[in-house]
């Protein structure tokens, strides 16, 4: 699975806090995954809302996921997704170590010496949805369970 990274140095969002450089980024657009995940502007969801303020949407960290989105079922995965032993790394290609070093919460998880149980989300945001409709398997995108609701037949089933 390929990860989605920052481009380069000087397009990383800033690690201080958001609103202090949010004059200098223009707000990602987030239009096309709101359609659907919507819960996540509404419920504060702090991830997808602190990175959207300076720049970073969903497609800069979950790919461009064009199948995904365009799927009205939602049975095609997101280009990108990650399983916990990659949450960290992941958030690291854009937030190196050194610079996060200097706040007592990170020196256990950035020294080695936290357990593998320790991951970023555990303080800056779930990044989940509560309730689930889908569920893939986060290494190779394959669904491996669903509802079995599907949009075109709960429309045409009954006569609409």
């Amino acid at each position: 699975m390929v990860f989605a990274a920052c481009e380069s140095a000087d397009k990383r969002p800033p690690t201080a806090s958001p609103r202090k450089h949010a004059k200098k980024y223009s707000a990602a657009d987030n239009s096309f995954c709101y359609d659907c995940h919507i819960n996540f502007l509404f419920e504060d969801e702090e991830i997808a809302l602190v990175h959207e303020r300076v720049g970073i949407g969903c497609t800069h960290c979950h790919g461009k996921s064009i199948a995904h989105r365009n799927d009205e079922d939602s049975i095609n995965a997101p280009d990108v997704m990650y399983p916990r032993a990659k949450i960290n790394p992941s958030c690291m290609m854009c937030h190196p170590g050194n610079e996060l070093i200097e706040e007592d919460a990170h020196r256990p998880v950035l020294s080695g010496a936290a357990t593998q149980e320790k991951y970023c989300t555990d303080c800056h945001g779930d990044h989940r949805l509560a309730v689930r409709t889908r569920l893939w398997d986060k290494e190779t995108g394959e669904l491996v369970w669903d509802d079995g609701v599907r949009v075109e037949e709960g429309l045409w089933d009954e006569g609409r």
